[in-house]
C-alpha cells in the first residue's frame, strides 16, 4: 500500500538496504545479544510467571479499579532460584529492570518530558519465552543497528520513551531525537479504528482515489506546513514540511472532503498528456467490465472517444469510475427510449427531431458546444408556444434516456454527430 501511496520507504524487505534484515524474524540474534547484555550486567532478569498469574494480577487490579501493573515477583529470586527454575520447565520470558529516575528528553513536538515509569508501571517484558522481542526492545535494537537518527512516531508512545531511554542507558547507547506526532481522528474526534473497515487503504484504492488526493487531504488535515491548501502533489508536500511546525493538536480527518481532494488531482491528470494516455486505458478497462456484451458500438472504447470523454468531463466527475454509473451509461450503451415518454414531455417530438436533423446536415459537423447552444437555441425559437427547456429535455431524453445530466450541448459533443442522428432518427422511427 505504500508503493501504491507512491511513498515506498526507502529501505525495506522488499527493497533491501544496507542495514538488513529488515523483518524482525530475521533478526532474532541482534535482540538476543542485547538481551544477554542486559540479563549480564543485571540490568534484565527471566520471569517464570505463568500467564495465569498474570491474568489474576490483572482482574485483580480491575477489581480494586486500579491500573493493572506487574508486582515484579520475579526480580528478586536468587541465582540459585533461577538455576532451579530454568532446570525444571519452560523458558522464561526476559523482563527488563526498571530503577533509577527516568531521563527527562525534549521531545520535537512536545517539548521537555519525563515520566517516572517506575512508580506507576511493573516492569516490562523485552523478550518473550519464544524468542521474540516485544515493541520496546525491538525499536531500541533495531535503531541503534540502523543508525536511525530521528524517530517519529504516533503520541501513544510519548508516555514509553523514558522507557526507551533506560534501554538505550543500560546498552550505553546512543538514543536518537524523538518527535511524537498527534493523532489522526475522525471528524468528531472520535480514534480512527481498524474495526470502522473502510479505513484501510485498500479500501479508497479500490474505490478509485487517488493516492495523492488521500496523501493531500491527510496532509492537509493536520499540521507541519505555513498554510493549509488543497491540491498538493507529493513533491510540493516535500518541499513545504517543517517539522517545526507541527503541533500537539490531533488532527481531523473530513473524509466526506475527499471526492473534491479526488476530483482536483483527477483534473491535474487528465491536464497531463502522459497521465491522460493511461486514464484512457483505465476507463476502457472500467467500460469492458461494466458494460460488456451490453456494448452495441465497439467504437465507445477507441481511445479518441475516450479522451474526448475524460476532457469534457474533467472537473465535473470526482473519480473516474463515476463516467462507468448510470448517469453516464448513455455514452457507451444506447438507451432504449418509448415514443410515449417523449410524447409526454411534447407533442412537437416529431418536429423537434426533424429540426435538429436539418442543423446536423452539411458538409461541415464538427460542431463546439457554443455552436451547438446558439443552433439549438435557433431551433427552439422557430417552434412556436414550445419553451427552450422542452426542447432541451426532449433531446436530452431522446439522447440519454435521461432527465438530468451534463448540457445537451455537451452530450452531442461526447456522442459525436453519426451518433445523434442516429439516436435521434431512431425516435422518429419508433
Amino acid at each position: 500500500m505504500l508503493e501504491w501511496a507512491g511513498i515506498p520507504p526507502d529501505e525495506s524487505p522488499r527493497r533491501g538496504g544496507p542495514v538488513g534484515p529488515y523483518q524482525q524474524s530475521q533478526r532474532l540474534e541482534l535482540y538476543a545479544r542485547a538481551t544477554e547484555a542486559l540479563l549480564e550486567s543485571g540490568a534484565a532478569y527471566p520471569c517464570f510467571c505463568s500467564p495465569q498469574r498474570l491474568e489474576l494480577l490483572k482482574k485483580e487490579a480491575l477489581r480494586n479499579h486500579q491500573t493493572p501493573r506487574y508486582d515484579n515477583r520475579c526480580r528478586n529470586l536468587s541465582q540459585g532460584q533461577v538455576a532451579q527454575k530454568l532446570a525444571q520447565g519452560p523458558k522464561p520470558a526476559i523482563r527488563f529492570r526498571l530503577e533509577g529516575e527516568a531521563p527527562a528528553f525534549q521531545d520535537l513536538v512536545y517539548g521537555w518530558n519525563r515520566h517516572e515509569v517506575a512508580n506507576v508501571e511493573g516492569d516490562p517484558v523485552i523478550l518473550k519465552s519464544d524468542g521474540f522481542p516485544t515493541y520496546h526492545l525491538a525499536c531500541v535494537v533495531d535503531d541503534h543497528h540502523m543508525g536511525i537518527s530521528h524517530v517519529l512516531r504516533g503520541s501513544e508512545w510519548l508516555v514509553s520513551t523514558s522507557k526507551h531511554l533506560l534501554l538505550y542507558q543500560a546498552l550505553g547507547w546512543q538514543p536518537p531525537r524523538f518527535a511524537h506526532l498527534p493523532l489522526l481522528l475522525n471528524r468528531d474526534g472520535s480514534k480512527l479504528s481498524k474495526r470502522q473497515g473502510d479505513i484501510f487503504l485498500e479500501h479508497f484504492a479500490a474505490a478509485d482515489f487517488l493516492p495523492d488526493a488521500l496523501l493531500d487531504i491527510i496532509t492537509n488535515c493536520g499540521s507541519g506546513f505555513a498554510e493549509n491548501q488543497m491540491g498538493r502533489t507529493l513533491p510540493e508536500l516535500i518541499t513545504q514540511f517543517d517539522l517545526t511546525r507541527v503541533t500537539c493538536h490531533s488532527a481531523l480527518l473530513d473524509l466526506e472532503k475527499l471526492p473534491e481532494f479526488n476530483r482536483l488531482h483527477l483534473c491535474r491528470l487528465v491536464s497531463s498528456e502522459t497521465q491522460r494516455r493511461q486514464l484512457v486505458g483505465k476507463l476502457q478497462a472500467l467500460v469492458e467490465e461494466t458494460f460488456g456484451d451490453q456494448i452495441q458500438d465497439r467504437e465507445v472504447l477507441a481511445p479518441a472517444y475516450m479522451e474526448r470523454i475524460i476532457l469534457l468531463r474533467q472537473g465535473h466527475i470526482c473519480r473516474l469510475q463515476d463516467l462507468v454509473s448510470p448517469a453516464y451509461s448513455y455514452l457507451w450503451t444506447r438507451p432504449a427510449v418509448g415514443r410515449a415518454q417523449l410524447g409526454a414531455l411534447s407533442e412537437k417530438v416529431d418536429v423537434i427531431a426533424k429540426r435538429v436533423l436539418g442543423l446536423l446536415e452539411g458538409p461541415d459537423t464538427s460542431f463546439t458546444q457554443d455552436m451547438l447552444n446558439s443552433k439549438l437555441k435557433k431551433v427552439s425559437e422557430g417552434l412556436e408556444g414550445t419553451k427552450h427547456s422542452t426542447v432541451m429535455r426532449v433531446l436530452r431524453v431522446a439522447l440519454s434516456g435521461q432527465l438530468q445530466g451534463p448540457p445537451v450541448a455537451e452530450m452531442m459533443v461526447s456522442l459525436g454527430m453519426r451518433e445523434v442522428r442516429e439516436r435521434i432518427q431512431k425516435v422518429l422511427s419508433s
